[in-house]
Formats: structure tokens, sequence, C-alpha cells
């Protein structure tokens, strides 16, 4: 079962280190059905409830071009998650997996993404289905379906590089 922020048995936090600023600038707000982590779900769903992330100012002109796109990436910040956890128990029955192997919220850095289906636009908000993350949950970026984007730029040298060099 999902759990607030208790820590199960198995499970080992550690002391969190001095913060240093990332300059991470949050560009939006996302509204979704969900207000306490319990009823969350753990993982989109693509016939999921319709959810409204919301573009702040000045960002919204960076939705330029977004319609052209079935599929977006969204990238957003775990605000209630917490961050100590290094090995987690997920079925809480004394066998630990580390956190980088899982998908769980709690992270050092608790960066959530979800691959959405675009709805529609009103204005400066996104409609979308795809999401599982709290209501009011800080977004941190909004990005097209890599597998549907093909670069607008010039090619590089390095985009055609294979293998080993």
């Amino acid at each position: 079962m999902v759990r607030e922020d208790e820590i199960r048995a198995a499970e080992r936090a550690v002391e969190w280190p001095e913060a240093a600023d990332a300059g991470l600038v949050f560009i939006g707000r996302i509204h979704t059905p969900w207000t306490h982590r319990m009823d969350c779900p753990r993982q989109g769903r693509r016939d999921g409830p319709t959810c409204r992330i919301e573009v702040f100012l000045p960002w919204d002109q960076a939705l330029a071009g977004v319609a052209e796109f079935d599929r977006l990436e969204i990238l957003y910040w775990l605000h209630r998650s917490r961050r100590d956890l290094v090995l987690q128990s997920p079925k809480d029955d004394g066998t630990t997996r580390g956190t980088f192997s899982l998908r769980s919220p709690v992270r050092p850095n608790p960066i959530g993404t979800a691959m959405v289906a675009l709805l529609g636009i009103e204005g400066s908000t996104l409609l979308v289905r795809g999401l599982d993350c709290l209501d009011g949950t800080p977004l941190i970026d909004i990005k097209p379906d890599r597998c549907a984007f093909t670069p607008v730029a010039p090619p590089t040298p390095g985009d055609s590089d294979v293998g080993d060099p």
C-alpha cells in the first residue's frame, strides 16, 4: 500500500545534505483530481481523468507549436515527497531495492515524468490524460514525445555517431 512519510523496517534513510541551488524555475502548476498521495495512481493511464496543466506568464509563449503533437512528456516536481530514502521496501516484506531501481516518488530529487495525451489547449492551459501527481504539483518542463519529434535544427556531427569511438 502507498504510504505518506513512514519508513518501513527494511528501508534506510540518509542524512539530508545542505541544499545547493540548481536554479530550477517552476513554469506552471498541474491540476489533478488527487489531493492525497494515498488516492493518487502509481502510473498515469491513457484513459485516466482529464487533468489541466497551467503554464505561468511569461512561459505561456513557449506553448507555440505544442498543438502539433498528440503526446507530450511532462516533467514535474513531486513537492510533497520525502527525499532521504536510499533503500525502499515497496512490498513491505523485508526485501529492499535501491531508490534508483524504482519509479517511486521518494527520491533525492523528486522529479516526476509522464507521457500524456494532449486533448486540447485553452489559452495557457493544456488539457491532458495520463498524469499521476497530486493537485497543485509544480511544473518543471514540457517536451514533445521524443519518439514523435524530429529535430528542427540542422544536424550536428554527433547526430550520426553509432557504437563506441
